[in-house]
């Protein structure tokens, strides 16, 4: 079984090798930091149809647009962990793990996304998988809404309607009932910004063209949408279940292209604001609401395109207060960094020409399948001590997605030295820098659908084999990787096999 797997395998030459090249200090990771792996419903689950689930806005957009995902795949089965999921619990035992961070399906629990039609069935998957994990020794980490809103909502709008701020917590409420018991770690909604993009570009569901209107209406009311959870939390359920909310934010970590040019200082600073600050601002910030840069820009620009008022929706007062510290921690997912000068591009109006930046090409090692992720360990260090800079030194932070892409391969040294060199500063963030970073999550336990890229990228610490029937999974030597820093909480301090370490100078 997976444990002889494991134990079976050569002897970990990566760590013996890992362990030669050490010649410093090794950092260890706090008593209480918990390590994890996570996933995602519509990325692993498969069984689109099976036992009264319903159609998710993912179901319709791989049926309809096969061309819009690079492989012209879809989730219809993708790694089966529907029927396989006591396997995929097993694996993060086997690595050490304490904790499983996945997602539960909005439309197996609620066909339609209506609580007036809640199914049983998916309910009681939910409670077996819940109770897998618990009596694996680990924790569940639960997402409520991993951008696989059911079909039925988005024809009544989605995330663009205020609508769905009733429906989605109305399905928070059905969480809390069955499975709080249980899970006392929550997400909301994961990266909001990119589900949001869902109405800027046609390459992720919804996959609307309503560029610069669309987007803001979709963020503007999943905000809402979280705070009135965390509302829902507090009144009725916190005092007897004792979980914690938070939402996943994602951020790509800015640097200017020139060092010394002003404009691409400021233009980094825009970036930060418009992608993290856009979300975390409302929530984390002492005053609340937008960061400023936005509703600046984005009103005169709308003011100059002809509109009546800015595109970007406000807050009322009364709002601003309801939604300010709706998170008991920052959820935080980050893999890379982007270079970044001042311009404007994309459509007029759009989210592109409204943040006044442009993403320069770097020389940066990459993904060869996720070109967007760039091997910049220094960028998850700066991001850390940005957040807490902005939103306060006693901030708990758990990082909820970090991982690197490749082809499959199960000798995956270069996720090895990816994970390991980002570990290696968020060591740095939590000894030099003082900064409470609570835990550590690897994307992801196993390879999965990568959304647009279909089965073409693999984050996975597991290798699923999608041409078998029966998704046969198999550790990658990153899993031996990972069970060795669970057991010994350090990483060599000096490791990495990078080509072209990236330094202080170039802004990481």
């Amino acid at each position: 079984m997976l444990s002889c797997k494991i134990q079976c395998f050569t002897i970990l030459n990566i760590v013996i090798i890992v362990m030669a090249r050490n010649n410093s200090k090794n950092y260890t990771f706090p008593k209480d930091f918990i390590f994890g792996a996570a996933t995602s419903a519509y990325q692993i689950e498969g069984a689109w149809n099976v036992d009264g689930k319903g159609q998710s806005i993912w179901d319709t957009f791989t049926h309809t647009h096969p061309d819009r995902i690079s492989d012209g795949s879809n989730g219809d089965d993708a790694a089966k962990s529907y029927f396989k999921y006591k396997e995929d619990v097993r694996a993060l035992k086997e690595m050490g793990m304490q904790f499983y961070r996945f997602s539960i399906s909005w439309s197996r629990i609620m066909p339609q996304g209506l609580p007036n039609n809640i199914n049983q069935k998916g309910i009681d998957y939910y409670n077996r998988l819940i109770d897998e994990v618990i009596n694996n020794g680990l924790k569940p980490v639960v997402t409520m809404f991993h951008w696989d809103l059911p079909q039925y909502l988005q024809d009544l709008g989605g995330f663009a309607s205020d609508v769905i701020i009733i429906y989605f917590e109305a399905y928070a409420e059905v969480l809390f009932e069955n499975f709080g018991d249980r899970v006392h770690m929550w997400t909301t909604i994961n990266e909001p910004y990119n589900h949001a993009f869902g109405y800027e570009v046609m390459t992720l569901a919804p996959g609307l063209n309503t560029t610069g209107v669309g987007i803001y209406l979709a963020a503007h009311n999943m905000i809402k949408a979280h705070a009135r959870v965390y509302h829902l939390y507090d009144k009725h359920y916190r005092a007897k279940q004792k979980g914690k909310i938070s939402l996943n934010l994602s951020v790509q970590w800015s640097v200017p292209e020139h060092k010394n040019s002003t404009d691409d200082k400021e233009a980094t600073k825009a970036e930060l604001e418009f992608t993290l600050g856009w979300y975390a601002h409302p929530i984390y910030s002492k005053e609340g609401d937008y960061p400023q840069i936005m509703k600046d820009r984005i009103r005169n620009l709308s003011l100059a395109e002809g509109f009546p008022t800015s595109r970007l929706p406000s807050f009322t007062s009364e709002e601003i207060v309801y939604v300010k510290g709706t998170a008991d921690y920052f959820a935080l997912n980050q893999y890379g960094s982007y270079l970044i000068a001042k311009g404007d591009t994309g459509a007029n109006p759009s989210y592109f020409r409204d943040k006044g930046t442009l993403i320069e090409p770097d020389n940066w090692p990459k993904s060869e399948t996720s070109t967007w992720e760039s091997v910049t360990p220094k960028g998850i260090r700066n991001i850390i001590k940005w957040i807490k800079e902005q939103y306060g030194e006693e901030l708990e932070i758990l990082i909820t997605e970090n991982g690197f892409a490749d082809n499959g391969e199960l000798n995956d040294i270069i996720r090895i030295n990816y994970l390991a060199t980002y570990m290696i500063e968020v060591l740095k963030a939590i000894h030099f820098d003082k900064c409470k970073v609570i835990g550590y999550t690897v994307w992801s336990l196993i390879d999965n659908l990568e959304w647009s890229n279909g089965y073409s990228s693999k984050f996975g610490l597991y290798h699923v084999d999608f041409n078998d029937p029966d998704r046969k999974r198999t550790p990658k030597q990153s899993a031996h990787f990972m069970r060795n820093v669970t057991e010994t909480r350090q990483i060599p301090y000096n490791y990495g096999i990078i080509d072209r370490e990236l330094d202080e100078e170039e802004g990481l």
